[in-house]
Parts: C-alpha cells; sequence; structure tokens
C-alpha cells in the first residue's frame, strides 16, 4: 500500500526525524486507520529514495510508542490500540488515597483550557528555559557516563554548592552533611520513615501544606495541628500540645510558610526551640522557597546549627517542575542513616539531573534570572491582590516575597461553594480545607498569583460571585466591581 509522505530534502531536519513527526499525525488524526497495513521497509525506502536504516528507524519508534504493531511473517500494521499518549488515567475513586492528593490531581491536569490558581508552582514560562537547555547541552558534551548509577550521597559539586550556599544562610554544613534526594518530598518521606513510628505523635503548623498533613496521616502518624500567627506557631498552643501529647517531632516551613506566606520571627524562634528541647521534640524544617526572598529571614537551623534539627530544600521550585532535586541537611551521623534508607528504598539519585541543576546554578544566567523573577514576581503579586481586594478578598498577611497568598474569602462567601462553580467553568481553586483542620478553614482559599493573569478567571469569579450574591440577605451583600481595568481601585 502506498502511504503519503513527503521528504524536504533540502532542510537540516533529519529525515528520519522529518518521517516520524508525519507518521505521528497521519496516526493520530485518523489517516492512518487502524489496522492499516504499512509498506516493507524495503518497499517504503525505495519509494522515499532512503535507506532501509532509516525506515527500520522509524517503525522501531513507532513500535516503541504503540502506535504500530509488528506481526512475524505478515508486517506492520496501525495499532488497533489508542497511542499511550491518549489512554485514559486509572480512575481516582480507584484508590483509597484518593481524598489525599484530590488537589493534585486536578493541578496536574495537561489540558490548557484548565486554569489553575490552586497550582503550587511555576508554569515555565517564569523559568529559565535557555539555562536549562544549555546546561543539558554542556552535560551531554561532557565525558562523564549518561547512563550510570550516582553517588549514594549525590553530585558532589553539587553537595559542595549547597554547603556554601547554607553557610550564608548562618547554617554551617560540610558536604558530608548533606543528602542529595528527589525531591522535598522525597527528603521529608525518608525522614519520616527513619525517625517515626505508627501512633508516634507530630506537629504540623495550621494553616500548613496539605501534602504535610497527607504524608503524617499516610505513615498513621497522629497529628497535632498547630495554630500558625503571622510570626510563627502560636507558643500558648506549642507549650500545652508538647506538654499533653509528647510530639516526637515538629514539621514547619520557617520562612515563607506555604500557604501563608510568613516567616517566623527571631523572638518567637528562640521560645520554640527552648520548647522543643526541653520535650526532646525533633524539629523538620522545610525550606523550600529561600530562594525566592528578597533579603534573608532567619531559620531555626541557623540558632542550631543542626545540632537539634533536620532541614530540607528544594532545588526544583525556581528552575524547573520536571528536574527535581531536593536535599537534607543534618549532622554527619543522622546523613549517614538517612543516606542507607535512601539506598534501600530507591538506590541513588539521578546524577545526570543533579549535574544539569549544578550547572544552572553555577552559570552567571541564574543569578540574572532569580533578580528577574524576584521583581516579577512582587509586581504580579501586587497587581492580583488589589484585584482580589476590589472583590472583596482580603490577604491574611501580605508576603514580603513568593507567588502564594492566603485570602480571607468575602463575607458569606464560602471557600468550598466558590471552587464547585468555578470547576464547571475549567478553573481550579484551592479552598482553605486543603491546608487546615480549623473550624474556620472554609473562610480562606489559597491562590498562587501567577496563575490568576487570565482574564476568563476573573471574569468567570465576578459571575460566580454575583450568582452567590443573590443567595446572601441585605446585610452580607458583596460589593463586586464595576469594571476590571487598569484604572480600577484608584
Amino acid at each position: 500500500m502506498t502511504i503519503q509522505v513527503q521528504l524536504d530534502k533540502s532542510s537540516s531536519e533529519p529525515w528520519s526525524k522529518q518521517l516520524l513527526q508525519q507518521a505521528r499525525t497521519a496516526i493520530n488524526a485518523g489517516n492512518w486507520p487502524a489496522g492499516m497495513k504499512l509498506p516493507s521497509i524495503r518497499q517504503l525506502a525505495t519509494d522515499l529514495a532512503v535507506s532501509k536504516f532509516t525506515v527500520a528507524e522509524l517503525y522501531e519508534r513507532l513500535a516503541a510508542e504503540s502506535l504500530v504493531v509488528s506481526r512475524p511473517g505478515s508486517g506492520v500494521y496501525v495499532a488497533r490500540t489508542q497511542p499511550v499518549a491518549l489512554l485514559s488515567e486509572a480512575q481516582a475513586g480507584q484508590s483509597l488515597l484518593a481524598g489525599e492528593v484530590a488537589l493534585m490531581r486536578q493541578t496536574l491536569q495537561r489540558e490548557s483550557s484548565i486554569i489553575k490558581p490552586a497550582a503550587g508552582w511555576l508554569t515555565p514560562e517564569w523559568l529559565p528555559a535557555a539555562a536549562i537547555r544549555q546546561a543539558m547541552r554542556e552535560v551531554a558534551r561532557q565525558p562523564q557516563s549518561l547512563s550510570d548509577y550516582g553517588p549514594a550521597q549525590g553530585h558532589i559539586a553539587l553537595r559542595r554548592y549547597l554547603s556554601e550556599h547554607l553557610a550564608k544562610l548562618n547554617i554551617p554544613a560540610e558536604p558530608q552533611q548533606i543528602l542529595l534526594t528527589s525531591s522535598a518530598t522525597h527528603a521529608l518521606d525518608l525522614c519520616l520513615r527513619l525517625y517515626l513510628k505508627p501512633g508516634d505523635a507530630v506537629l504540623v503548623d495550621d494553616p500548613g501544606f496539605y501534602n504535610f498533613f497527607a504524608m503524617l496521616r499516610l505513615y498513621h502518624l497522629k497529628v497535632l495541628s498547630l495554630p500558625r500567627c503571622k510570626d510563627g506557631p502560636d507558643l500558648t498552643a506549642l507549650a500545652t500540645l508538647l506538654a499533653e501529647h509528647q510530639p516526637k517531632a515538629y514539621l514547619t516551613n520557617s520562612v515563607l510558610s506555604n500557604p501563608v506566606g510568613t516567616c517566623v520571627s527571631p523572638q518567637k524562634a528562640f521560645a520554640v526551640l527552648e520548647l522543643l528541647k526541653q520535650h526532646q521534640c525533633l524539629l523538620i524544617e522545610d525550606d523550600i522557597y529561600a530562594d525566592f526572598e528578597q533579603h534573608s529571614s532567619l531559620r531555626y537551623s541557623s540558632l542550631t546549627g543542626l545540632r537539634s534539627g533536620i532541614y530540607l530544600g528544594s532545588l526544583s521550585k525556581t528552575i524547573s517542575a520536571d528536574l527535581r532535586v531536593g536535599y537534607i541537611a543534618a549532622s554527619a551521623e543522622q546523613i549517614a542513616s538517612l543516606t542507607d534508607l535512601k539506598l534501600i528504598t530507591g538506590s541513588s539519585t539521578s546524577q545526570t539531573v543533579e549535574r544539569i541543576v549544578y550547572h544552572i546554578l553555577t552559570g552567571g544566567a541564574y543569578r540574572r534570572h532569580l533578580e528577574a523573577l524576584r521583581k516579577k514576581l512582587q509586581d504580579c503579586m501586587t497587581q492580583v491582590s488589589r484585584k482580589f481586594a476590589q472583590r472583596g478578598f482580603r490577604p491574611w498577611h501580605q508576603p514580603d516575597a513568593g507567588y502564594l497568598l492566603w485570602l480571607t474569602m468575602p463575607q458569606g462567601v464560602g471557600a468550598k461553594a466558590l471552587t464547585e462553580l468555578l470547576e464547571q467553568q475549567h478553573i481550579v481553586l484551592a479552598p482553605g480545607s486543603h491546608f487546615s483542620l480549623q473550624q474556620d478553614a472554609d473562610s480562606f482559599m489559597r491562590v498562587n498569583v501567577t496563575q490568576c493573569l487570565n482574564p476568563k478567571l476573573w471574569q468567570a469569579l465576578d459571575t460566580a460571585l454575583a450568582m452567590i450574591a443573590v443567595t446572601l440577605n441585605p446585610k452580607q451583600q458583596l460589593q463586586l466591581p464595576k469594571s476590571d481595568n487598569k484604572n480600577a481601585g484608584h
């Protein structure tokens, strides 16, 4: 059978790549229907005046993508099943953990039509694509293997870099005191496995990161909700919980806490550390937003010197959600045990990814990227905060940096109800109940300001608020904006 493909032999693009792109398009569009027999390798090579190796490579690639099937003695046929990329995912309802990751599943949807203020990361246009490509090319050119296991503790050059970086935050940590992980979540997972057992009580900030709650419940740990004030945890509540429950650990974001965007004050940090010391409670400090800061804030670990706590970090938030590298800084003894656990549960981490990230971090472009990113985020935070204020939303705290905003809902509007209305418009919100166990959680929601720049969001939000306003009594009536142009609110 003759198939319609055209090669531009004057193009610099390899013929095999041209053929693959055209074949994918033809199959996905149905122009090559399921069950259709393709020409033999010899026949297609003759028809296109290319080598048999080029056609053989084409068929191998298509088979690897499940687009065609080879039947020995018969030939190559277009697959009757859908391509792998189009197969449906397993239904969330089939999982016992569905409730824990419902928000994460929603924000990981790839459809371009979905607007996701609930997402917890920066989209590609905010990140250094050119620097990533340059680093990949540099790593590929080096003689070091791209296919071997990495060192147990991770790439040594990156650990040296992190040692110097932490020193600037007044956290002394030699390279042997640093363990690289596949993410900050992986780092926390190792700590929970090593230091806690089912039934142990763990303090966690409230409001706090929803995946903290999920991971603690996953390991059958008792979650102790610790109210978060604007300068750190509520000390009275902390003292009470420590005395009554004797928790084994306290898990916290000390800087730019997710979702509220606050930092612990020096006075409160000293008081917290003293209370934890009295009750022999392990501090696990998650500091994944460090690079967003305009000016360095105090960390617990800068006061303890890693003598009585564990410090977690991430290199993904300001580089790439796909190039995931996290790390743990702790005493050398603790790192030795955590390294063994890492090897038992997942072997070594990707040295190639760690080398790419190292080249990005040490290139001059990364420093310029951070400076520009911080300024751009600050402008975005101001713009989006103003738009929400016009609609009656108030920031619980105005963050000094980063991209997360914890909003108080307008009077009479519940976060869950608003979320359900906007879901119908393909907009994903993050109601407060994901981040807080307190009774007033539905009075709050978290937004990623970088995901709030699409005019369709504001149009849909205004429509939803107007629908809710109809159900309110006169004393609760919403004050909706008359317009949403650039001069509104001034």
